[in-house]
């Protein structure tokens, strides 16, 4: 089969034929109808986001395929299956505290490196090898191309939407969405809505995103222009805030996140699933009396877990997050390296860049 193979940091990746993959118990093989291209992916790539994955790799994280083998234990899942690739892969033999590797991607520590190590193909290739509990089905029965890719993009809400459902956000709340105007951003803006948001506020410095996104949402959303002067009173100026997700990359200050942050309700809720500090810069430093008298809830959330993939996926079928007003660029697997470049130059909300491999 055709994969593309990243040889070594630094460098283009190589389109090149590679050995099937075979399952074994508990696995299945399937073949990759289309695979999103995150707009980091080339600081990936380059090495600059010092990310834990070994090569040579086939990188790629999640998308949707189509199901050609199962492993001799499976009894429910057939070939022909129209699924939804996770590429969030835990370890088997520790139900609290599991070790995680993304497949192709990245990984948590020293287990999750050494869970990579038989994971460690992601899903820009003909075919791919996953866990079975990672293939979700979409509950449809078939999927244009066209249709494919604009469901491979669920890998960005996937990561707010598990966020959100880990602060338990209900129906009738207010939340605050730090990077609203970022490709993640502006996906949990639109996910929190779908789950029922009342008011999403959304804070940012670029004025012409933060316009789209109020012509896009309506009054329910309400942009806030960062100046440095006077943030989280303007921040608080719409109502007590519920919940604050965090969603802004490594390239952003710490103060940035902690006024956000701190513009949340007393007995509020905080996720953070940004990237701020991964490359070295300040540390958060939260005040200690503040979170204590106020009674904060504040929690860290890496990508979302199992059990919450399927309600996603429910929520894109019923209408209530709606992909259709995504902007969809595809790609052969010929031209990943195209699609690589093209994904860090439009990163803007609800821009998304698919390879299909097919």
């Amino acid at each position: 089969m055709k994969a593309a193979v990243l040889e070594d940091f630094g460098v283009p990746l190589s389109v090149v034929d590679v050995p099937d993959p075979h399952p074994g118990v508990g696995e299945v093989v399937v073949d990759v109808l289309a695979a999103g291209v995150l707009p980091y992916a080339a600081e990936v790539f380059s090495g600059a986001r010092r990310y834990p994955l070994e090569t040579p790799v086939i990188p790629g994280v999640g998308g949707i395929g189509r199901v050609r083998e199962v492993g001799p234990d499976l009894t429910r899942l057939r070939p022909g299956a129209l699924v939804w690739c996770d590429p969030t892969v835990r370890s088997r033999d520790d139900a609290h505290t599991p070790d995680i590797t993304l497949q192709g991607w990245s990984s948590r520590g020293e287990g999750g490196l050494r869970l990579s190590r038989h994971y460690h193909d992601g899903a820009y290739a003909e075919r791919a090898l996953i866990p079975a509990e990672c293939a979700v089905p979409l509950g449809v029965d078939a999927l244009s191309d066209e249709d494919a890719a604009r469901w491979a993009g669920i890998s960005v809400p996937l990561v707010p939407y598990g966020g959100l459902r880990a602060v338990g956000l209900r129906a009738g709340e207010t939340v605050l969405v730090s990077g609203a105007t970022g490709n993640f951003g502006s996906a949990a803006v639109a996910v929190a809505f779908a789950m029922g948001a009342t008011t999403v506020i959304g804070p940012g410095r670029n004025r012409r995103v933060l316009d789209d996104l109020a012509a896009r949402f309506g009054p329910r959303f309400v942009p806030v222009p960062l100046t440095g002067r006077g943030d989280q009173e303007a921040l608080r100026a719409h109502g007590p805030v519920d919940v604050v997700i965090d969603l802004l990359p490594p390239s952003a200050g710490a103060d940035v996140v902690r006024t956000a942050v701190m513009a949340v309700r007393e007995q509020g809720r905080v996720v953070l699933m940004g990237g701020v500090g991964m490359l070295g810069g300040d540390d958060l430093a939260l005040p200690y009396p503040w979170l204590m008298r106020n009674g904060i809830t504040l929690r860290g959330q890496w990508m979302c877990p199992r059990e919450a993939v399927q309600p996603l996926l429910n929520l894109v079928r019923a209408g209530s997050l709606d992909l259709t007003g995504d902007s969809v660029t595809t790609f052969s697997l010929a031209q990943v390296n195209e699609a690589v470049e093209h994904a860090a130059a439009h990163s803007g909300p609800f821009q998304r860049t698919v390879v299909l491999p097919g």
